[in-house]
């Protein structure tokens, strides 16, 4: 199931003009819809590095069974994700990190989506962010992770100037390194040395002026999963 993008734009109407042009920019420039059309029906749902929280929107509105748990370690982002998204009866956003998160519920989501983080960490950071993320999980549970391709196309350096103009010179987003992207086979490699089983690369740029692609994994059962708590 998947939500229209008007009803979710429309949880974001009172926010300031700055923030309501970022949230709809960020609606027409990414694949949003396209990420939550593949999360599993149902179950609970970490969006880490939620931001405003447009993807939780969709995910919320597109199957009412389905809670969905944002987290964001910028707390402006949080405020406007709380009074937007966070009005519906299955969303919760929180300050936090996916380490933060997997401390404190290991083993208790259904499916984790990350959408546009790991470019803004230092490559060395990539390897641990995902083996957190895999700790969130139920064994078997899903993760889909949507980045920018590493190909080096047009498109690649493009989606790097774009993204120095909004971290370095105009501060929207926050970044804890240099802007990185990787070749899917690198992600491919990263995602398997941290748990994971890839089920499913699926090249959403057509149409837009960056390289968006989409890894979906399986955690693997019995290799490093939390148990869930009774």
């Amino acid at each position: 199931m998947n939500a229209p993008l008007a009803p979710a734009l429309a949880l974001f109407s009172h926010l300031p003009l700055s923030e309501r042009f970022h949230v709809h920019a960020r609606a027409f420039s990414a694949p949003l819809e396209a990420v939550a059309s593949r999360v599993p029906s149902g179950g609970t749902v970490a969006d880490v590095g939620c931001g405003h929280g447009l993807l939780s929107a969709l995910l919320a509105l597109g199957d009412s069974r389905r809670i969905v748990h944002g987290v964001d370690p910028d707390p402006r982002k949080i405020e406007w994700a709380r009074s937007g998204p966070g009005r519906l009866p299955n969303v919760k956003a929180e300050v936090g990190t996916v380490e933060s998160l997997a401390e404190r519920l290991p083993g208790q989501f259904d499916a984790v989506v990350v959408s546009d983080v790991l470019y803004l960490l230092p490559a060395e950071r990539w390897s641990g962010f995902l083996r957190e993320a895999r700790r969130l999980l139920r064994p078997g549970g899903r993760l889909l992770l949507k980045e920018a391709e590493g190909d080096r196309s047009w498109k690649h350096y493009k989606c790097l100037a774009q993204e120095v103009v909004m971290v370095k010179l105009l501060g929207r987003t926050k970044a804890g390194g240099a802007l990185v992207l990787q070749p899917r086979e690198a992600m491919e490699a990263l995602l398997r040395q941290a748990g994971f089983t890839p089920r499913e690369t699926v090249e959403l740029g057509t149409g837009y002026s960056t390289p968006h692609i989409l890894y979906v994994a399986e955690a693997t059962a019995g290799d490093g999963a939390a148990s869930s708590a009774p």
